[in-house]
């Protein structure tokens, strides 16, 4: 199921690329890591974290994964989302960075509410996983039980072109791989979901 949206995301595309002056940096800044390894050798890291990353929080952002019952058996919520540093759009779940004073459960449903439309609320909330060297609150279950997403209407910022749409879950790992082909990326949280629950199918648990 498809959202029209007039704000396609195919329509975007890489102009030029180049180094970027840290002075002009908004959203990443770059570091190193000094550490020695178990035989005592020094070595160097190169490391990068994100600026927006509140005082008091220790994640930078949430993953959130939203689960739709249908007449046809649960779906997943999924948005195609142009990434420059791979020039392809991306197949990814609903995400955003936490705001100050903001809880991730608050962040979660926020950013579900301003990306897609959907209200929705939070069952379950994961262990912090790392994608790089960003922590990040990686799968924080929602869940609609209130009725309130008959016709959901995203909230995008000027600067969010992003397509909602779902797949079943039982067919999530053939539908990455179908997208895959027709040239879409795969982002990581995306295809490690598929993966889980196609392993969870052949090994059945």
């Amino acid at each position: 199921m498809t959202q029209p949206n007039t704000r396609s995301a195919q329509a975007s595309k890489v102009l030029e690329t180049g180094p970027l002056d840290p002075a002009e940096a908004r959203w990443i800044r770059l570091g190193k890591i000094t550490y020695t390894d178990p035989l005592g050798v020094k070595r160097v890291w190169e490391t990068a974290e994100r600026q927006t990353r509140p005082k008091n929080s220790t994640i930078d952002g949430v993953g959130i994964i939203a689960i739709l019952d249908t007449t046809h058996g649960p779906e997943i919520l999924l948005q195609k989302q142009f990434r420059p540093p791979i020039n392809k759009v991306s197949i990814e779940v609903p995400a955003g960075l936490i705001d100050e004073g903001e809880t991730p459960e608050q962040c979660a449903v926020r950013e579900l509410k301003e990306e897609t439309g959907y209200v929705g609320v939070v069952e379950k909330t994961s262990t912090v996983m790392f994608h790089g060297t960003f922590p990040s609150l990686s799968h924080i279950y929602v869940h609609d039980s209130n009725g309130e997403n008959q016709n959901p209407v995203p909230e995008l910022e000027e600067n969010e072109f992003i397509e909602c749409f779902t797949v079943p879950l039982a067919t999530l790992y053939e539908e990455t791989k179908r997208l895959e082909d027709e040239g879409y990326g795969i982002d990581a949280r995306v295809g490690t979901l598929a993966e889980a629950i196609e392993l969870g199918k052949r090994y059945r648990f």
